[in-house]
């Protein structure tokens, strides 16, 4: 099924072909016609199935066809989480809209960084924005932009707008929009929360759900390693090394590898262990500035480092060409984000390994991981670092069935806003 034949003009096809989309993936073909015939559309498919593209066409379509607008004012709004998945659509939207006979204006905005010269790139209105909750509304009190005029909202990567605690701030934003819009939700998961509020917001939407199938799912093999918390980081070392039997590289060369961590100081401890036993690593993290993420991503993508060491910072929205490898050095907390890590790799048709570190201590969350997941992935255990700790029983009389992992009981910040909404 070629693009055209889902209502798009000859120009949006042309540019899309020009960006490699020259046949559209099954979330593109269902949610193209629904957004183009004004449907609220709730879209759910696996990571890198191709869902900025499926918002993006049918969005620039639509403002295509409508009125005249001078000067500009805010026609479209996407929400995303994080900054980086801000730049990677406001990328994709004005690479899309470059060959267009009027190209709408797109601003991407987002904290971290000065909100004066995005202040100035405001100046003379903006058709598109795209932007991170907190920053937004910052622009908004400096009137900076005005939401009046927002005719079509886009939440990417849903789920993860309302886990990372912007949901105070995602409700303030939903009252400055006018009621009658357009709205379109996209995720790879749609837990509780987001289920409530698309309930609330979306009017007889169009739900699609794209599961994988044989032929378009990630080849990712998915391996899970016994290992003392303790020797982790010198297995990490040894699957690294080219030389390795159960290397995570190709032949001649170190392995290429995202590694996840728990925490920021994490990354720069594992990645200085790395680089001091000679492997090029690097840390990745919210605490360093906009500009140095962005260079350490380029340099990443380009081959200047073989392993870059992260929180989930990087789980979504980083789209790291021919990535042959994910380690959970540390398990993640929300076996959602398990999906989305591992989703890092086997991208664009590519196969890719996804390796999880388990020790005695982790066993029953990586089970309940399983669980959630549906899976059943063999142990194994790798010469030379048998484990030799047990699973603590304490910990399982504590929390039977949770493995500690979220979902099942209240995170600090969600008794904190639970207590404030008790004195309002």
């Amino acid at each position: 099924m070629p693009f055209l034949s889902l209502g798009l003009s000859p120009a949006l096809v042309h540019a899309a072909g020009e960006l490699g989309f020259l046949t559209p993936t099954p979330i593109q073909a269902a949610a193209i016609p629904a957004v183009l015939r004004g449907a609220d559309v709730l879209g759910s498919a696996q990571t890198g199935s191709g869902k900025t593209a499926a918002f993006a066409l049918p969005l620039l379509q639509r403002l295509q066809e409508g009125p005249g607008h001078t000067p500009r004012r805010v026609q479209a709004l996407v929400l995303v989480p994080t900054r980086e998945l801000a730049a990677q659509v406001g990328e994709v939207l004005r690479s899309l809209a470059q060959g267009l006979p009027q190209p709408p204006k797109v601003a991407v905005v987002f904290g971290g960084v000065s909100v004066n010269p995005q202040m100035m790139a405001l100046r003379g209105g903006a058709d598109v924005v795209v932007a991170t909750p907190g920053r937004l509304l910052d622009l908004v009190e400096h009137n900076a932009l005005r939401l009046s005029a927002v005719a079509l909202l886009v939440l990417d990567e849903a789920d993860r707008l309302l886990d990372l605690g912007f949901a105070e701030e995602l409700h303030r934003v939903l009252a400055l929009l006018p009621p009658r819009r357009q709205n379109l939700f996209f995720s790879a998961t749609f837990p509780p929360a987001v289920e409530a509020l698309a309930a609330g917001l979306l009017q007889e939407p169009v739900r699609l759900e794209v599961a994988a199938t044989p032929q378009d799912a990630p080849a990712i093999l998915q391996r899970v390693i016994q290992v003392d918390a303790g020797r982790r980081t010198e297995l990490l070392r040894h699957l690294l090394r080219a030389d390795s039997p159960q290397s995570l590289g190709v032949a001649g060369g170190p392995g290429r590898a995202l590694v996840f961590v728990a925490t920021q100081y994490a990354t720069e401890h594992v990645a200085w262990k790395l680089y001091k036993n000679g492997l090029f690593a690097t840390p990745f993290h919210g605490g360093l500035s906009q500009g140095a993420r962005k260079q350490v991503l380029e340099e990443f993508k380009a081959g200047r480092w073989d392993v870059l060491v992260t929180t989930d910072l990087a789980a979504r929205g980083i789209d790291i060409v021919q990535l042959p490898a994910v380690v959970n050095y540390d398990l993640p907390r929300s076996a959602v984000d398990y999906v989305h890590r591992i989703g890092r790799t086997g991208r664009a048709g590519e196969s890719g390994v996804a390796v999880s570190f388990v020790s005695a201590a982790t066993e029953a969350h990586m089970r309940l991981i399983e669980k959630r997941q549906h899976l059943s992935l063999p142990r194994e255990q790798i010469a030379g670092f048998e484990p030799t700790e047990v699973e603590p029983q304490e910990k399982a009389a504590e929390a039977p069935g949770t493995g500690g992992i979220k979902g099942k009981r209240p995170s600090k910040k969600d008794k904190l806003r639970a207590a404030a909404a008790r004195e309002n």
